[in-house]
């Protein structure tokens, strides 16, 4: 029982070693992707793709930083005091006016 446990761990820290090797590139790798990018899209493009990808990667910094504050707010902030529930707007009519039949 106690090795079917262990082999459960192993295959797991497999796939999480699996998963970290694919994100160490090597020089090679890196150049290889640089040069593929350079003939997808021409050396004049690519400072205009770089500078997209720089704004969207400050965009998704601010949005998660508002994210975080927003969420550390709400954690510090006492919740608001419940409200009272409203008056109905006629009080003297009754909610449910039962049929009227004629046979009484």
């Amino acid at each position: 029982m106690r090795q079917a446990n262990v082999g459960a761990v192993a295959g797991v820290e497999r796939k999480f070693m699996n998963g970290i090797m694919l994100a160490f590139l090597g020089w090679p790798e890196i150049v290889a992707i640089l040069a593929v990018v350079l003939l997808l899209f021409g050396a004049k493009k690519l400072p205009e793709l770089a500078k997209g990808l720089g704004s969207g990667i400050k965009e998704f910094k601010k949005a998660s930083r508002d994210v975080q504050d927003e969420i550390e707010r709400s954690t510090t902030e006492e919740p608001p005091a419940p409200r009272k529930p409203e008056a109905p707007a006629h009080p003297t009519e009754p909610q449910f006016k039962p049929p009227t039949s004629g046979n009484a």
